[in-house]
């Protein structure tokens, strides 16, 4: 279908920007999902019915600032409410973040291929992108993400683990390169895949924020808690910053019913650890099995799996999955398999063992 050119002026910038594109959705119901990295467990059922039940005034607009939700999340992380700012998931929160350092023509540093919504938000905040190549192995060149910083900077994100080859860096490694850049500039560091990393020293770094207050974390509840499909994140940094960037978030951006959940979900969160150590063991399993294939598997640090190009044709990967009633992503530099259920897991490695029977 040709899309008809609108009547009004559209910004160049944005004519130009591709449409972001989500995972396959399955038109079945033995189609697995394994291309959005959702967390295939559904919440208890108490997170559920804490949904429900504020569904009883959906009438009502929701507490806009969120309070029950920020305390929450600030008493979860030993920071205090000042310090957290709540979105419509953190691809909100990266426009809103970029929008309050931004100025025309600024720039925003960021390592690529990484998170499909960095050159959107990019552009959406009137800045220009800067990407930076990845290093081997799926990694963020750091040093060269530091020289790629100048005068025109505005931003750098860091993506640990980064989406979606799964790579992630250690928090001696981050602090270095936050060294590296100048105060003045924003660093937002993208820990939507935090929760899965188990490489020593990989970890969150929130401890940072006191020693670098031109960082702000961003987390979000789509992924390791469950509810991709309540549209909650929320990023942490210096009471300052996140008071800015709150003066430019979505006025009303989390519903009431997504607060509630979120709010369920932090006081029973003890099943998140259990479903995120199960998909640990699911991630090692499916790992090892197309490692010993042949297919050279990225080392993840979150819950899914690169396979380079350079090993396996990502075309050739996506229409074998298809046929296999698979949904993967597929980009030019590889194949990003979501790491699902042990059954639909089992069909992935059976997949691939076709390929390189074939």
């Amino acid at each position: 279908m040709v899309e008809k050119s609108p009547i009004v002026d559209i910004r160049e910038d944005v004519a130009g920007l591709p449409r972001y594109i989500p995972g396959a959705l399955p038109d079945a119901p033995d189609v697995a999902k394994l291309s959005s990295n959702e967390n295939p467990y559904l919440p208890p059922e108490v997170v559920r019915a804490a949904g429900r039940e504020a569904m009883e005034v959906v009438n009502r607009y929701p507490d806009m600032a969120a309070r029950d939700l920020t305390a929450k999340i600030a008493q979860y992380h030993g920071v205090s409410t000042d310090q957290v700012v709540l979105g419509t998931g953190s691809s909100a929160l990266l426009v809103h973040a970029m929008t309050t350092v931004g100025r025309p023509g600024s720039k925003v540093v960021y390592a690529w291929r990484s998170f499909e919504s960095y050159p959107i938000a990019t552009v959406t905040a009137g800045s220009v992108a800067v990407p930076v190549p990845l290093a081997e192995r799926g990694r963020h060149d750091l040093p060269a993400m530091a020289r790629a910083v100048d005068a025109d900077t505005s931003a750098v994100i860091v993506c640990n683990p980064n989406n979606p080859t799964g790579a992630a860096h250690t928090l001696d490694e981050i602090r270095s390169f936050l060294q590296q850049v100048p105060s003045r500039v924003l660093v937002i560091i993208d820990e939507a895949y935090i929760d899965f990393a188990t490489e020593p020293g990989v970890q969150t770094a929130l401890p940072l924020i006191e020693e670098f207050p031109n960082i702000v974390i961003a987390r979000t509840f789509s992924k390791a808690f469950g509810l991709a499909g309540a549209r909650v994140g929320y990023m942490i940094g210096e009471p300052a910053l996140i008071g800015a960037i709150s003066k430019v978030a979505t006025p009303f951006g989390v519903s009431h019913v997504a607060q509630k959940l979120a709010i369920s979900a932090l006081e029973n969160h003890e099943w998140v650890r259990e479903a995120v150590a199960k998909l640990v063991r699911e991630r090692g399993r499916v790992w090892q099995a197309l490692h010993d294939m042949g297919a050279d598997p990225v080392p993840s640090q979150s819950n899914f799996i690169w396979v380079p190009a350079e090993v396996l044709d990502p075309a050739v990967v996506l229409d074998a999955c298809g046929v296999g009633k698979v949904l993967i992503r597929s980009f030019p530099e590889g194949t990003r398999i979501s790491v699902g259920l042990p059954e639909e897991n089992d069909r992935v490695i059976e997949i691939f063992q076709g390929l390189f029977e074939a």
